[in-house]
């Protein structure tokens, strides 16, 4: 019987491109959970009825184009996902956070989350401190947000801006999206605003485009190489609870 990873997505453009492929070499069925259908999209606060996390092998909470701290736009299902995450880290379940999911692991763990001074979008290298685990990229930056991290977690890796990694027993947050190549991309791209928003950064997008395609095989090997350390080494880590 394969093992299950549940992808949670908190919006209707959350492929997982190079994590999906990666996690399904190692044996496991990927099963999607959606938040918010696209119909839904401007009125965001939706109330869900999330399925039971102790279910599944690996949990991965996805990005979003919402913050990690805004209870009052999209509470209703915020509040209770934080709840749960929170309960499968103590549980000892394994949980590989991107970018907004990151974001969510860094508060329900005891960090906080707030607006940045500016955002990181595009290819980035970043600094690490241990490269067999996070290596320097480079890695695809989407987000307007930054956390500080929980006092028991061990930071990773972080650019000028944000913390781009951290663990803490067997959770690792992640700011930058191991997940882009060029298919999940123009998804992002053709969602409505999706242009428009990249370029309010001064970013072209055709470029970005070329951009992603001829770093593919580089990008999709640092995919793997990620998921396969997270499943070695910090899947079977010491549970670490937090109150």
């Amino acid at each position: 019987m394969a093992k299950r990873a549940l992808f949670i997505e908190h919006d209707h453009v959350s492929l997982g491109g190079p994590i999906w492929r990666a996690f399904e070499a190692r044996g496991y069925s990927i099963e999607r959970f959606l938040i918010i259908p696209e119909e839904k999209f401007h009125t965001p606060n939706v109330t869900v009825t999330f399925p039971d996390f102790s279910q599944y092998d690996i949990i991965v909470p996805m990005g979003a184009p919402y913050g990690a701290y805004e209870d009052e736009r999209v509470g209703n299902w915020l509040t209770p996902e934080l709840a749960l995450l929170k309960k499968a880290h103590n549980a000892g379940q394994p949980i590989f956070g991107i970018c907004f999911g990151g974001q969510m692991m860094a508060r329900t763990l005891g960090g906080s989350v707030s607006r940045a001074p500016e955002a990181e979008l595009g290819w980035y290298e970043i600094h690490t401190d241990d490269p067999s685990l996070i290596s320097s990229g480079p890695w695809f930056e989407y987000h307007w947000d930054r956390w500080v991290s929980p006092p028991l977690a061990t930071e990773i890796a972080r650019t000028g801006l944000a913390v781009q990694a951290f663990t803490l027993g067997r959770t690792l947050a992640l700011q930058f999206h191991p997940e882009i190549d060029p298919e999940v991309l123009d998804e992002w791209l053709a969602m409505e605003g999706g242009c428009a928003e990249v370029e309010s950064e001064g970013v072209d997008p055709d470029e970005l485009r070329a951009q992603t395609k001829a770093l593919q095989s580089k990008t999709d090997q640092n995919a793997f190489d990620l998921v396969n350390t997270f499943l070695d080494r910090i899947a079977i880590a010491e549970v670490i609870t937090v109150d």
